[in-house]
């Protein structure tokens, strides 16, 4: 039997053998999608009925997946990265894209800087396909940061094609220290290359910091890179704020991812604050792109992977005491019905009545939040505080409407919300109204 079945795959399509009684089948099908180099199924067929739905594989040739990390740093927590490594490696993606903050740099001694990139360097050389470089903040933050990242890594922008895919790698540091900028020189090299590139089957972009987000993307270079890539599709990825968000730009979505290990408190995934890798497949001449939580990859084992990767700070002495937190908690009203993806923000007053960091929140469809400040859910210190709000609903697509609640809510100094955090379990309902 083995011999024969051996045989009807070298032979290729079409080929057909009647087998005998004893197996009740009458015949074997060998199924492809068309395309001789695509692998084939070998399966002994019924006449009738048959236990599968089809034989036409999901493996064109042309189609590839790739994996995008986030932001490793920023406060980075201990273990992480290294384990996502090791998971990337049980998911086998062809390649692995990032979007900068890569090591917490804000240093202009060159050991630091060099102990830094040699422990980064070790994890990434573990992957066991290629790593692509893009720069973020924390890794180019001043002119020693830029040599010592140019040394190790030459160009900190650049392109690549890959079956017939562009992939742009930008660079938002382009002049370190004195704000988030793309120079016109890069953008210069980016419209050459979309000009030898004018028609992939898509355009893949990768920077660290949303710079369309802001009121500065008509001076920051953000807008002039776009006019110089034309009217082509294309798929933009970056990290920085450590939330997961989807913005949809002139037709064309961005992907702001959450963290890789980067500061977060961890609110899940009504927050967007959950450790991930993207994951992109590159599909016919668009792509399929799906989020994975690191903590859904497990080897067979079901064990964790091991790692020596400590968190930020862990070698260094501090005497930083946290004021003591008192859980915070509440239900948001609009005319009187509970108010869905309102983010709450208490600002701590100081003794000279001006507004200070404090604790956030976000309301779920109840209603209902918690505040964090230091972790998850771990309310505020006991004070005074003054509270906006704002509510931009979620769509289907999980894209952000317009604020929907009266201006007056947005800033704590004509919110006329005044709070007054106490020792113990605090319950404070907001009741907003919109007129």
């Amino acid at each position: 039997m083995t011999r024969t079945m051996t045989t009807r795959v070298a032979l290729g399509l079409g080929v057909f053998a009647v087998l005998g009684a004893a197996f009740g089948v009458s015949r074997a099908i060998v199924a492809s999608n068309g395309a001789a180099e695509k692998p084939t199924i070998v399966v002994d067929a019924a006449e009738g009925a048959n236990p599968w739905t089809s034989l036409q594989v999901n493996n064109n040739p042309a189609d590839f997946r790739f994996a995008v990390i986030s932001d490793r740093t920023g406060g980075h927590r201990e273990k992480v990265f290294s384990q996502a490594v090791d998971r990337i490696n049980l998911l086998q993606p062809e390649f692995v894209m990032s979007v900068g903050d890569l090591i917490e740099g804000y240093t202009t001694k060159p050991e630091v800087i060099a102990q830094q990139w040699d422990e980064f360097v070790g994890y990434v050389k573990r992957l066991q396909m290629p790593f692509f470089y893009v720069p973020g903040n924390h890794d180019i933050t001043n002119q020693e940061m830029l040599k010592a990242y140019k040394e190790r890594f030459g160009r900190p922008y650049y392109h690549f094609v890959y079956r017939d895919t562009l992939f742009l790698s930008v660079n938002s540091e382009d002049t370190p220290g004195k704000g988030t900028n793309i120079t016109p020189e890069q953008v210069a090299y980016f419209k050459k290359v979309a000009e030898a590139n004018p028609s992939p089957r898509w355009t893949f972009i990768f920077i660290h910091k949303p710079m369309w987000a802001g009121k500065e993307v008509e001076t920051n270079g953000w807008a002039e890179l776009e006019k110089a890539l034309g009217d082509r599709q294309f798929t933009v990825f970056c990290g920085h704020e450590h939330v997961y968000e989807k913005y949809v730009r002139n037709g064309r979505n961005f992907y702001q991812l959450a963290t890789t290990g980067g500061a977060s408190r961890l609110r899940g995934i009504q927050y967007g604050e959950f450790d991930q890798i993207a994951w992109v497949t590159m599909k016919g001449n668009r792509p399929i792109i799906g989020n994975i939580a690191l903590d859904g990859v497990l080897p067979e084992n079901l064990r964790h992977p091991e790692s020596t990767e400590k968190g930020y700070g862990s070698e260094t002495s501090s005497n930083r005491v946290r004021p003591k937190s008192h859980p915070v908690t509440g239900v948001v009203t609009l005319d009187g019905k509970p108010l869905e993806s309102a983010a709450v923000v208490f600002h701590k007053m100081a003794d000279d009545g001006k507004a200070g960091p404090g604790g956030d929140a976000l309301s779920d469809e109840q209603g209902a939040y918690a505040v964090s400040s230091f972790g998850k859910f771990d309310g505020l210190p006991a004070g005074k505080y003054q509270v906006s709000v704002s509510c931009r609903p979620f769509d289907k697509n999980r894209i952000r409407g317009e604020n929907i609640l009266p201006a007056r809510y947005l800033k704590p100094a004509t919110s006329e919300l005044r709070l007054e955090v106490k020792e113990g379990a605090n319950t404070f309902n907001l009741e907003l109204k919109s007129r």
